[in-house]
């Protein structure tokens, strides 16, 4: 994404099946309860108290006293007295009371006159996003008074016609009054307009034209603008996301940007709170931009990713740390934080591999620059998995502790985010490590530990470089030998450094610098597990977590574990996966009421009717033990009579590019750009699709431009095989598997299927987005994708399974034949909203129906098929 957009453990597994496990959940997986448990007189742990979570998008911190306030996008802020339990003070948008602004539109007309309200991507609402508060004792009040907490605010309409305000208050949790807008981005040379929008966009209309009247800046610099008047976002960046920090000296600074020409950072007047302008364009000493009007360029550039921007001066150090956020902010979009320092506010800013933050040109990628912090990660006893963890902001109490702070999502198929806050320890080389679990009161040992609490066994996460946020990443174990050797997954030497908490790894030449703490581990039991966190010069982070070794803590641990993170369903169309080991190296045997049904193995064979099986699993370890039981319905098998109008199983080819079609209507498919008939050992013949990276509409297969003639308000079905190959380098989880568009990008009406299946529909004046898919793809794996639409919303299928639904009245979209002007047919390919083309997929038996298949029709449709 190229701007913030928010719509509102495992258990180790040792498959005995290796199937797609069919599920229909009535439940979420943390709440489900086995049918009986049979504890064998284990001591039980006591479950830890639910902390007080809050949902709270780029969180920025401040102190106060005793007290800790966050600040978010949408108007959005808690205040907590722990870091652990927050709550929520403010109102959103609410307007006019806002608790913040209070009326939001009289209030911030300054920087709405720009972006923001009821505008362009706005329309209808409001956009405020990623604020900072700061305590500046020396700013001068409207009644002459000296002191105020001022809250820098982004106000946006697209992804780069933004501004950056200000407003004031004596209260930290306001209301504030609007001040200043001082930083505008997105203008252009010449009068022009956004789409839904009636701001001009000439730079006349910011605030430049102030500073050129007053003498300021002498002239518009000529390279804010292409060729053609826009505005150049690949040198110069969307005006959001400030952050305000001191220097050692006293002077305030704000650094800016997301995304486009990278962010730049301003100091501000202390007495004013507005900006200092350069007044003139030069170079810094090690190359970077400094322009007249934006400042001086601190990281990133030619419109990759890089957003969130957070500097924390460390006195002890003696370095400024400055974090910034890749990729992007959905779950599977990759968003990561990534970590520089400096000697200098203004930089040069290096990471652990000694390269400046700014990139040095267009064809450079951003994947290697900057130490990754996290990514999508799971252990083994939490509950959930995280995913895009980013926009961060950072401290340092008034102990000395360091901790980052930031929001993050969940594995769980939807976007909802929470924030968590990790504490942080310089390592030898003070650059500051991120400990693996969330903060719940622990301290480090200043003098280290002992080797025996050390040696063993660990979860083990290499969070890596890459920006592609599709997967989890894999969770794996390693040993930490009496002779300090590494064993496992991973193998290499470790160390320790005597009385401290310092600690090395050295894996595959690479030594990663970190520390061991015993902390808190994020089970419901809350125990105490020694960890290590570290960072390597090829910038990635590891991160281990030691294994429970009590073996009556393991087996209620991967117990518990079995229900909470295990897809045991409550019925099943096919074969389920059973795990046979536990996290803490439990054995896990299973047994079955009826073999011949769902047996230990997890093998399904479905009968004509449904019928009811107990399955019953024991874990143990050592002399422990528990059993558990689940009731499980295997599902009858669905019978399927419905004829697609259109059928492409690429059996045989008319010529060499025309594809005949099997179903009830006429008219072939046609082979465009590189797109061809492949043989695949699964499936035999096959349509294999292959673009570069960014490929909009190259190669793919193109429908009869009447596919969708005649669809009435019983709607429609679209329904394939798909295998996507996800770690190809191309590869973008917004790209097409489908797409129906009006005859070009951007052209209406619309109609796709994502690869991160979302499925969406845009007709006629009526749009409805299915876009919280609680199971995706599995790369290079044959899966049955399907999506319906009718009058009452969308359904999306994997395997037979519904997996995104949304009920939203689209009738409309219906009427009067509209969906015939859906002529641009597609298959592996779509541009609407800027989307790609698929990088690398195959595909089989494409299938359009003129009606909207039932649940029970999808099923069997997809038994018909794969059975």
């Amino acid at each position: 994404m190229l701007r913030k957009r928010i719509n509102k453990l495992a258990v180790g597994i040792l498959s005995l099946v290796i199937t797609t496990a069919l599920i229909t959940p009535s439940v979420g997986l943390a709440d489900k309860k086995p049918s009986s448990v049979d504890n064998q007189g284990n001591n039980e742990l006591t479950l830890k108290a639910e902390k007080d979570r809050v949902s709270v998008h780029d969180p920025s911190i401040v102190k106060l006293k005793g007290e800790y306030y966050i600040f978010g996008s949408h108007i959005e802020a808690a205040k907590s007295t722990d870091l652990k339990n927050w709550t929520k003070f403010t109102n959103d948008y609410t307007t006019p009371d806002n608790v913040l602004y209070g009326d939001l539109s009289s209030n911030l007309a300054g920087s709405f006159a720009w972006a923001g309200e009821n505008d362009s991507d706005s329309k209808g609402g409001f956009s405020i996003w990623a604020p900072d508060v700061i305590w500046n004792k020396d700013y001068i009040n409207v009644d002459g008074s000296k002191g105020a907490y001022l809250i820098y605010y982004s106000a946006s309409s697209t992804y780069i016609r933004s501004a950056i305000g200000y407003a004031a208050s004596k209260n930290i949790e306001g209301p504030y009054t609007y001040v200043d807008t001082i930083v505008y981005s997105g203008f252009t040379r010449e009068d022009a307009y956004d789409p839904n929008s009636v701001i001009n966009k000439k730079y006349t209309n910011t605030n430049i034209q102030e500073l050129l009247d007053n003498g300021k800046i002498t002239e518009p610099n000529e390279h804010w603008f292409n060729d053609d008047g826009s505005y150049n976002n690949s040198l110069f960046t969307n005006a959001i996301d400030a952050n305000l920090f001191y220097d050692e000296n006293g002077k305030l600074w704000m650094t800016y940007g997301s995304w486009s020409g990278g962010i730049f950072i301003l100091e501000i007047d202390k007495l004013t709170g507005k900006a200092i302008y350069p007044g003139e364009d030069g170079t810094t000493t090690d190359g970077r931009l400094i322009d007249r009007y934006f400042g001086t360029k601190i990281s990133g550039g030619f419109t990759k990713s890089g957003e969130g921007p957070y500097v924390v001066y460390d006195k002890k150090t003696g370095y400024y740390y400055l974090y910034v956020t890749n990729a992007g902010l959905g779950a599977t979009g990759g968003y990561n934080m990534r970590q520089y320092r400096s000697t200098e506010p203004e930089g040069p800013y290096v990471d652990a591999s000694g390269k400046n933050a700014v990139l040095p040109d267009a064809n450079t990628a951003n994947v290697d620059y900057g130490i990754k912090l996290m990514g999508n990660y799971k252990f083994g006893n939490t509950t959930v998995g995280y995913r895009s963890p980013g926009h961060n902001s950072s401290f340092i109490d008034s102990n000395g502790q360091m901790y980052l702070v930031y929001h993050t999502r969940f594995n769980g198929g939807t976007e909802y985010h929470e924030v968590r806050v990790h504490q942080m320890f310089q390592n030898e080389d003070k650059w500051p490590v991120v400990v693996p679990y969330e903060y719940n009161g622990d301290k480090i040992s200043a003098k280290g530990y002992s080797t025996n609490d050390i040696v063993g066994t660990y979860e083990f996460i290499n969070h890596g470089n890459s920006n592609n946020g599709s997967a989890m990443l894999p969770t794996l174990k390693v040993h930490l030998n009496k002779d300090f050797s590494v064993s496992g997954d991973v193998t290499g030497t470790w160390s320790m450094k005597k009385h401290t908490y310092y600690m090395n790894i050295v894996i595959d030449g690479i030594t990663y610098k970190g520390v061991f703490f015993k902390q808190s581990d994020e089970s419901v039991y809350d125990l105490k597990v020694m960890t290590f966190s570290a960072i390597g010069s090829n910038n990635q982070s590891i991160w281990g977590s030691k294994i429970i070794e009590n073996n009556n803590q393991a087996v209620q641990l991967d117990a518990y574990y079995l229900d909470a993170n295990t897809e045991i369903p409550e019925s099943v169309k096919s074969n389920i996966t059973l795990p046979t080991s536990g996290t803490n190296n439990t054995n896990i045997s299973w047994s079955s009421s009826r073999e011949d049904v769902l047996s230990r193995t997890g093998e399904v064979k479905r009968l004509g009717e449904d019928v009811e099986v107990t399955l019953t699993a024991r874990i143990t370890k050592g002399k422990e033990a528990i059993s558990k039981s689940y009731k499980i319905i295997v599902l009858g098998i669905s019978e399927f009579n419905v004829t697609p109008i259109y059928q492409y199983d690429f059996t045989t080819t008319v010529n060499s590019i025309e594809i005949p079609n099997n179903g009830s209507k006429s008219g072939n498919a046609t082979l465009m750009g590189s797109a061809s008939i492949a043989v695949d050992e699964q499936r035999g013949n096959i349509l294999q699709v292959t673009n570069t990276a960014a490929a909009k509409k190259v190669n793919y297969l193109a429908l009869p431009t009447d596919t969708f003639d005649r669809i009435t308000s019983e709607g429609y079905t679209v329904s394939m095989w798909v295998n996507v190959d996800k770690q190809n380098a191309a590869y973008w989880e917004h790209s097409a598997l489908f797409e129906a568009n009006g005859g070009g990008q951007d052209l209406y009406p619309v109609t796709r299927l994502g690869a991160n299946l979302i499925a969406r529909i845009n007709s006629n004046g009526a749009w409805a987005d299915a876009d919280a898919i609680t199971k995706g793809l599995t790369s290079n794996t044959w899966h049955h994708v399907t999506y319906t639409i009718d009058a009452t919303g969308i359904v999306v299928y994997l395997d037979g399974l519904i997996v995104g639904k949304v009920d939203k009245d689209v009738a409309v979209s219906f009427e009067s034949n509209f969906l015939a002007k859906l002529i641009d047919v597609r298959v592996g390919s779509g541009n609407i909203w800027g989307d790609q083309d698929i990088a690398s997929a195959k595909f089989d038996n494409v299938a359009i129906f003129n009606t909207a298949l039932s649940e029970a029709e999808v099923d069997g449709l997809y038994y018909k098929e794969n059975f």
